[in-house]
């Protein structure tokens, strides 16, 4: 038998080598081509319904995300930003940077339910489950409007004290939302609505994207200074960093792989393995296409879905294995 010591780091080898192998496999599988011309931003995956939702100008584009079919539009969203949904209320959320608005709509249906004020410019949009709020953050009024997802009512403004990116939920009660302009991470009450701890992302500068990992309670952060950073969610303290590709603009992170995707301006996804909660290992860099930034992840097939254009065709990159 071998010394125990020895047999852990043979099975830590063992298990990156597959990572290893997994994420080597990753790469364009399918173009989705979507009519219409337009610039877009975020894009959302609903697990359960199988549903995507990408921002494309004035609309929202619903496609199925097995088949990659049109099913539907959230037409009236001027200045559309990103989409959260709350599948338990059966709501969705769209921001609306032109009119200041965050569009409710229907899941099932589509149609829209209302429209409630915001600040200025909102861009980033999340769900919070623990406080069935939504909070859009608000870029050209440097604040987040916190929304009721029951009854669409404004629970309240936060001043945030900076430019804000894309945030996240750790589904316990707080929100985590990057401060690009600072080079801040805040940790938001979402009960009180108060922000409660502002953190500094050096050697991280310019953070732009975010995800989490729930139960290690990490932050992976993506900087605008090439970097992803790995950031303790209750301390604030920044782990480490790994060299990413330029301008990012999307993070995602796959509980089932243990693999971090950052998604590149430049025409590339950064893939970094999560060997344990403190120790991480770039796998690889896939090529997608220039200004394929934004990104989202669907859970159960594995697969990837980044908005760009080509040739001035609009079209949705699926990348899979």
């Amino acid at each position: 038998m071998k010394p125990l010591p020895l047999l852990i780091f043979t099975l830590s080898l063992s298990l990156l080598a597959v990572s290893a192998q997994t994420a080597g496999g990753y790469h364009v599988i399918k173009k989705i081509p979507i009519p219409g011309e337009g610039s877009w931003d975020y894009l959302t995956v609903d697990e359960s319904a199988r549903r995507l939702y990408v921002s494309h100008g004035t609309q929202v584009e619903v496609l199925d995300v097995d088949s990659g079919a049109i099913v539907g539009k959230i037409a009236n969203t001027p200045g559309v930003h990103g989409i959260a949904i709350a599948p338990e209320l059966g709501r969705g959320f769209v921001s609306n940077g032109q009119s200041s608005t965050v569009t409710i709509f229907d899941l099932k249906t589509l149609n829209t339910i209302s429209q409630v004020p915001t600040g200025k410019k909102p861009d980033a949009i999340i769900y919070d489950p623990a406080t069935s709020r939504v909070f859009a953050f608000n870029g050209g009024s440097n604040s987040a409007t916190a929304i009721q997802a029951a009854d669409g009512k404004v629970a309240g403004t936060i001043d945030l004290g900076g430019g804000p990116e894309f945030a996240v939920a750790d589904g316990s009660g707080y929100v985590y939302d990057n401060l690009e302009d600072e080079s801040l991470v805040l940790k938001i009450n979402s009960r009180s609505l108060k922000v409660e701890q502002r953190w500094p992302t050096a050697p991280c500068a310019s953070p732009s994207s975010m995800a989490i990992d729930r139960p290690n309670r990490r932050l992976f952060i993506g900087c605008r200074s090439k970097v992803m950073a790995v950031m303790n969610a209750d301390t604030g303290q920044v782990i480490t960093t790994l060299p990413i590709g330029d301008h990012v603009d999307a993070t995602a992170f796959d509980p089932d792989s243990r693999l971090i995707f950052n998604s590149n301006g430049e025409g590339t996804i950064t893939v970094i393995h999560q060997d344990s909660p403190d120790k991480y290992s770039v796998i690889k860099s896939v090529k997608t296409l220039p200004r394929a930034k934004t990104m989202a992840l669907d859970p159960k097939t594995h697969q990837l879905f980044l908005s760009t254009a080509e040739a001035g065709q609009f079209e949705i990159l699926v990348v899979g294995r």
